[in-house]
């Protein structure tokens, strides 16, 4: 097989109904750094890596996650060599988190931010 035309997955937009306060939650809560902020959108790095997320604003009920048989499925997933602390500072931050689970050795959670998007963060 040849190799793809595409080199990587560079950024990820996530809607959102309150764009200044879903920039400081993420900024303040998830640690991201702020790049760029203004009405139309807040971009957001990862640590050192080229990944991005894009925080764009909406007054439509929409999320980054899915449904399959009306149950919600994340679409966006982290991952964290502390998920056990990552997961009780995100209680600590009052953010609406599901137990952590194991699969096969894959330990993981469910979170959600301020509007409602469904994430995941493994290890």
């Amino acid at each position: 097989m040849s190799k793809s035309f595409i080199d990587q997955v560079h950024y990820i937009r996530i809607p959102v109904k309150d764009l200044d306060l879903s920039a400081q939650w993420y900024r303040d809560v998830l640690r991201l750094q702020v790049l760029n902020n203004t009405e139309e959108r807040v971009i957001l790095k990862v640590n050192e890596g080229p990944f991005l997320l894009i925080l764009v604003p909406t007054k439509d009920e929409t999320f980054a996650h899915f449904t399959i048989d009306n149950e919600q499925e994340f679409s966006i997933g982290f991952t964290s060599p502390e998920l056990v602390k990552f997961h009780q500072h995100l209680i600590d931050h009052q953010v609406k988190v599901d137990e952590i689970q194991e699969d096969n050795g894959h330990a993981f959670f469910h979170f959600y931010d301020p509007n409602g998007n469904k994430l995941q963060v493994h290890w």
